[in-house]
């Protein structure tokens, strides 16, 4: 599944030859029980993506873990295109940090890519001892053979961005990449780029301010994050914070690809609205608001006023497009980002969401549609929730989505989703003229799983894929 030559390492030189790869065939995911009434361990799901497959749209595997309710989340490898000049390193351990129990876990993909087996558990308190980190979240592979995770808090559930360092190759818990006491207040995800020397890594609230659900008090009250990090990427401290305007529970955050890019794109979930950080003259960091999704005033829900609530971005690999989900308005859109200071809408297609004809909520003035848009049925399966992971095909031309954002939100914001459990779809993508359309005939339903309905959440391709690999 990777560029193999003679003295070539795992991945792809560059990202624009990564678009040349192969075309995904499987896709992993996990897939959550915890807050769904089912009394199952979370467990890693493959899934045949081949139109040529008799499997196609199947789960042809599923690795449980030996533990309940860890609430699997996001995944990163042993090793990625950073490591790309380095034969002796081979992409085939997949990385799993819980974001509830903070256990991690890692998963054997080399040995039969399409029956993956466990190889290793990191035990809490292995991690707690040595770094008095939990609830874990991003894995991302370093150039220096290391695996570095991402942190939301502490051992008591308080805010604490910090850094998990494992052994790349034995896994063991080797301390923090940050320096004693030099963590962030608060963490989520983050993104390198060595060649300006910076990491930025971005917040979401404290673990016992998000874990149970959302509370608008917890807003109100300032709990909820709305900075970014920028850290020294040679010294591993903090040397800069920027706060960002509209910018309420940063999220995603996207270098460009090329690795001579002083700037990226961040997603903030909350304020419905995509910011752009760059390099500026005087050789810090500055933060603009480029998107604004507007909030739509509405009858029958939470609050009078519904956010888009940006979940998920993506960067194509050849920094030409943003995607993005609107978990609850329910719509994926596509951007032009050749100019990254005025992205420019070039597909938007509804898939799901809060809004839909015929449900609970009633929209009273909303600044983009003129009618609400009709519920999704795909093969028969009308979907529950709205379009929340995405992953996008090496060369650009599908996207996958999935519908569960974290099982304790899904139950609040989607009962349904609990009930009928998530959904895979698949998108094909214009990257000429820019447009998105969804491919009828793809469902992977898991409200047909055999321990029940499970919550499906972020998707990764054995070679690795534009939000698994940085280039250096």
């Amino acid at each position: 599944m990777s560029t193999k030559c003679g003295n070539c390492g795992p991945g792809y030189s560059t990202p624009l030859e990564a678009m040349k790869g192969p075309r995904e065939e499987i896709i992993y995911l996990p897939c959550i029980y915890r807050n769904t009434g089912t009394e199952a361990p979370d467990y890693l799901a493959t899934v045949d993506v081949d139109p040529k497959s008799p499997q196609y749209c199947q789960v042809i595997h599923r690795l449980p873990m030996p533990n309940l309710k860890d609430e699997l989340h996001h995944s990163g490898w042993n090793t990625c295109s950073s490591c790309f000049g380095d034969s002796t390193k081979s992409r085939t351990k997949l990385v799993l940090p819980s974001l509830i129990s903070s256990r991690i876990y890692v998963v054997d993909v080399g040995s039969e890519p399409r029956a993956p087996k466990l190889h290793k558990v990191i035990e809490p308190k292995d991690i707690h001892a040595k770094c008095e980190l939990a609830f874990l979240h991003t894995s991302h592979c370093l150039a220096s053979g290391e695996v570095m995770i991402s942190s939301l808090g502490d051992v008591k559930g308080n805010g604490k961005g910090g850094f998990v360092l494992l052994d790349g190759e034995t896994f063991e818990v080797k301390g923090t990449w940050e320096r004693p006491g030099g963590a962030a207040p608060s963490g989520y995800d983050f993104w390198y780029q060595p060649r300006h020397n910076v990491m930025i890594s971005t917040e979401w609230a404290a673990p016992n301010v998000l874990r149970d659900g959302f509370n608008p008090a917890d807003v109100e009250a300032g709990l909820y994050g709305s900075h970014l990090y920028v850290w020294d990427w040679q010294h591993h401290e903090i040397v800069q914070t920027l706060s960002l305007k509209d910018g309420l529970i940063p999220l995603e955050i996207r270098f460009l690809h090329n690795p001579d890019a002083a700037q990226g794109f961040v997603g903030c979930a909350l304020s419905s609205t995509i910011q752009r950080f760059y390099k500026n003259e005087g050789g810090t960091w500055s933060v603009e608001k480029v998107i604004q999704v507007p909030p739509k005033k509405v009858k029958g829900w939470l609050l009078p006023e519904m956010p888009g609530l940006i979940t998920d971005i993506l960067l194509s690999l050849d920094d030409r497009f943003l995607y993005f989900s609107n978990w609850l308005h329910g719509d994926l859109r596509q951007y032009d980002i050749s100019d990254p200071q005025r992205p420019r809408l070039t597909g938007q297609l509804f898939l799901g969401g809060s809004i839909v004809k015929g449900g609970p909520v009633q929209v009273l003035e909303d600044q983009e549609l003129k009618s609400q848009p009709e519920p999704l049925v795909v093969k028969g399966k009308r979907v529950a929730g709205g379009p929340q992971m995405i992953q996008l095909s090496l060369d650009g031309n599908r996207l996958y989505v999935t519908t569960s954002l974290y099982s304790a939100w899904d139950k609040q914001f989607y009962p349904d989703l609990i009930r009928e459990g998530s959904v895979m779809l698949q998108v094909d993508v214009d990257t000429v003229k820019g447009g998105l359309k969804l491919n009828p005939n793809f469902l992977v339903d898991f409200g047909k799983e055999p321990l029940g309905p499970a919550l499906a959440h972020e998707l990764r391709y054995p070679g690795g894929d534009c939000s698994s690999d940085i280039w250096i």
